[in-house]
């Protein structure tokens, strides 16, 4: 059973290569309240250890990751 969940925003990086991906979703966290759950879609694959990596660092929660292909789909819930 695949977990779903509801995201509060969205961000579509499919495209853009290392470090805008990582970039522009520390930015668009910024925008949503804490708790709340930003979607990241990527094609770049170097944005899977970038944001994963940004994430512990940050203390911002994945949720869940997903890979499909060559897009990659984040769920991160901001923490603070």
């Amino acid at each position: 059973m695949s977990l779903n969940i509801i995201s509060d925003a969205e961000l579509d990086c499919v495209g853009f290569y290392c470090p805008m991906p990582l970039a522009m979703t520390n930015e668009e966290i910024e925008k949503i309240d804490v708790g709340q759950v930003l979607k990241v879609v990527a094609d770049d694959p170097a944005a899977e250890e970038d944001i994963k990596r940004w994430a512990k660092r940050t203390g911002h929660e994945i949720l869940k990751f997903e890979k499909e292909g060559t897009l990659l789909t984040f769920f991160i819930r901001r923490v603070k």
